[in-house]
């Protein structure tokens, strides 16, 4: 008897020095980490995921995995992710595509905010107009204006899906130089910028984060960067009101969200490791390449942040008339 006593009281004083944390939480992480990236390899959200893995890899000592889970402009993935368990072992890299998939599309069985834990913001990289320069002769934006307004439908552009930035963002395009542009939707932005680098297609808004390093080697070329003022990493590259499109403002952001359930010590301990991640000299020269400050919020002012713009894209949303093609 006494003997279990002691027992007892020894359970109680490990419990009390570990400050009463269930026992999950103390050994989290005891197995590999998934990061569910709603696209394929090499677009936008994998530029930035794939290092903050390797990042987190390093600090956690467990390996932080990628899975790639593409399709109907990233709410797929955003599907597998909600209906995960919420184990911590499961989180989801997301973007601005899925403040603007809920007014796009109408069927979605999950909600952004309710089945899936906002943790943070990671990038704000903004958009960029890029053009396959053996498809496309023109050397900056106005040429390409004039070519296109002379020509309409001749030009087409490739987005990563229906309802993602990259669409809206053609179709403001569109709007504001009074054009016509073919739209042709891809699986993500990988794809479609693989198709644009091969010459299949003519032109991209895409996000700078996924198209700096083909812009540097030539593959593809920048005409303007759609954000009010000039990038650092592109100091030669005018803004789109510079190049002769005023009003032409279009920017993206990546996100880190937890599987709703759970348990709070993890997504604490998340986000804490997230946060130390994005600081790191190596991250932040990454980031500043691709065109993007490290951008990090607090869960809940990421949690006001999605509901603003999940209203604000519905706004763009109708008055571009963009639909699924």
């Amino acid at each position: 008897m006494k003997r279990r006593v002691l027992c007892a009281l020894g359970a109680l004083g490990a419990f009390a020095a570990f400050g009463g944390l269930p026992a999950f939480a103390q050994t989290w992480p005891a197995k590999p980490i998934t990061l569910i990236v709603p696209f394929p390899p090499g677009g936008g959200t994998d530029a930035f995921a794939r290092p903050l893995a390797a990042q987190l890899t390093k600090q956690l000592g467990r390996q932080v995995i990628i899975e790639n889970r593409a399709g109907a402009g990233g709410t797929v993935g955003a599907s597998v992710a909600a209906k995960a368990a919420p184990d911590g072992y499961t989180f989801f890299i997301g973007a601005v595509h899925h403040a603007i998939a809920p007014s796009f599309y109408p069927k979605l069985d999950y909600d952004i905010e309710k089945d899936l834990v906002p943790m943070t913001t990671i990038a704000f990289p903004p958009q960029v107009i890029v053009v396959n320069p053996s498809r496309v002769q023109a050397n900056d934006l106005k040429s390409l204006l004039e070519y296109a307004r002379k020509n309409p439908g001749k030009l087409n552009y490739a987005s990563a899906g229906n309802g993602t930035s990259h669409h809206l963002a053609g179709e403001l395009f569109k709007q504001l130089s009074k054009t016509f542009i073919v739209h042709i939707p891809y699986r993500g932005a990988g794809p479609a910028l693989q198709d644009l680098i091969a010459g299949n297609v003519d032109m991209m808004f895409d996000g700078l984060g996924s198209s700096s390093q083909h812009i540097r080697a030539g593959r593809i070329k920048a005409l303007a960067v759609a954000a009010p003022k000039r990038v650092p990493a592109f100091p030669d590259l005018p803004t789109a009101a510079e190049a002769g499109l005023p009003g032409y403002e279009v920017g993206t952001w990546y996100g880190i969200w937890a599987v709703k359930g759970t348990p709070k010590e993890i997504v604490d301990r998340m986000y804490e490791e997230v946060v130390k991640a994005l600081n790191t000299p190596e991250l932040r020269e990454i980031w500043a390449n691709n065109g993007s400050e490290t951008a990090i919020m607090k869960p809940e002012e990421f949690a006001r942040f999605l509901n603003s713009e999940i209203k604000r894209w519905a706004q763009v949303t109708k008055i571009s008339g963009a639909k699924l093609d």
